[in-house]
């Protein structure tokens, strides 16, 4: 018969950590405790995650709430007990551990960040982009004027052992409506029996549903993409202490450079527009031609906009940040400035445009260590001038 090993608890779990910190070896503490030399190379893991994930956003789950977690299920407390002590909603704890987990009793902590790090993988290949054979499948079916609700239907039927060829009808038109995936040529939506050029996803509100009007970014002429003209901006709202104080943010994808908008607490949409104008409006025509913004509804009169600066306003897909790259990566510099739990609406104007100075000032890479004040400048400085 062979060995029994102990199971071990969290404090004991805490002191082998403790003890391998102190130089102990893995084998003799698996020999003191009773248990596989795996477990002791386990506990080792753990405490390294938990000194690489310190840190991290509070939106997310830490290594450390992770462990909190696990402790909880030892001890038989339930999702809301658990919950109140982390100060975070039942909901959360119980989907990290359905998520993890067939069974309650088996989370670990350890295993659970390893699974985040796969989810947070962005932006994740489409379906259809891994299964070239899948991919020939629902062309050929698209060519042959099938739904892809027929498809979808047809290949469970013809493959009901290869779940490798299983898709749904609503990947097969995201895949074909969403520029950013790009898996099926878009000739083929000719093929559809509608023929639209839009679609609305069934079965899910949009977060822009109520954005009358709205542009997709996928109608976004190709200039914009390969960044090679000037005057197509990207925004986004930087969101203050409590979901309660705002600042606009926009970035021009050519050079880079930053305006920053104070809104205080009012994110209504006339306010925005009428921060965006005040800005855009500095701008020569020939630098202010394009903005992608996210679906969010401070830009519901985005019409009202387009008419007063002639600046053309497109939405990106939901969940799509790469979608507005330079902008997301602006926002999270300006964190250097103003941390997360700051009260935006305390900060002025003047401060914002210090901010948006220092931001402009610095050298980048993709700029050949030029700023993006000094490329700002040279596109001014090219302008053209009025016919006398």
């Amino acid at each position: 018969m062979g060995r029994v090993y102990r199971w071990l608890g969290p404090d004991e779990r805490r002191l082998i950590a403790a003890r391998l910190a102190e130089g102990a070896s893995m084998s003799g503490l698996a020999v003191q405790f009773g248990c596989h030399p795996v477990t002791i190379a386990r506990i080792r893991d753990e405490a390294l995650m938990l000194r690489a994930r310190s840190g991290h956003s509070r939106l997310r789950l830490s290594f450390e709430e992770r462990e909190r977690i696990f402790e909880g299920v030892v001890r038989g407390e339930s999702d809301a007990e658990i919950a109140r002590v982390l100060g975070r909603h039942r909901s959360t704890i119980g989907r990290e551990i359905k998520r993890t987990c067939q069974e309650r009793w088996r989370y670990r902590p350890l295993s659970a960040e390893r699974r985040r790090a796969v989810r947070a993988g962005r932006p994740r290949p489409g379906k259809l982009a891994s299964n070239r054979r899948l991919l020939a499948a629902v062309e050929q079916g698209l060519l042959g004027c099938w739904s892809p609700e027929q498809i979808s239907a047809r290949l469970k039927r013809e493959f009901p052992d290869d779940r490798g060829m299983r898709i749904s009808h609503e990947t097969i038109y995201r895949a074909l409506y969403v520029q950013s995936r790009g898996e099926l040529r878009r000739q083929l939506t000719k093929q559809l029996r509608t023929g639209r050029e839009k679609r609305k996803p069934q079965g899910q509100v949009p977060r822009g549903a109520r954005i009358a009007d709205m542009v997709s970014i996928s109608e976004r002429p190709p200039e914009v993409d390969d960044r090679a003209v000037p005057g197509h901006w990207e925004g986004d709202l930087l969101v203050g202490a409590r979901n309660q104080s705002f600042v606009a943010t926009l970035v021009e994808r050519h050079t880079r450079y930053v305006m920053l908008a104070q809104l205080g607490r009012d994110r209504r949409t006339e306010r925005v527009i009428e921060a965006l104008r005040t800005q855009i409006q500095t701008l020569p025509s020939h630098l202010a031609r394009s903005l992608t913004w996210d679906q969010g509804n401070e830009l519901a009169a985005h019409k009202r906009f387009t008419v007063q600066t002639g600046v053309k306003v497109f939405f990106a897909d939901p969940h799509s940040p790469w979608q507005r790259g330079s902008n997301e990566n602006t926002n999270g510099l300006l964190r250097q400035y103003l941390p997360k739990g700051t009260d935006l609406a305390a900060v002025s104007q003047p401060e914002l445009d210090r901010i948006a100075r220092q931001l402009n000032g610095r050298p980048r890479k993709t700029l050949d260590w030029m700023t993006p004040a000094e490329k700002m400048d040279e596109l001014l400085a090219a302008a053209p001038t009025p016919d006398a």
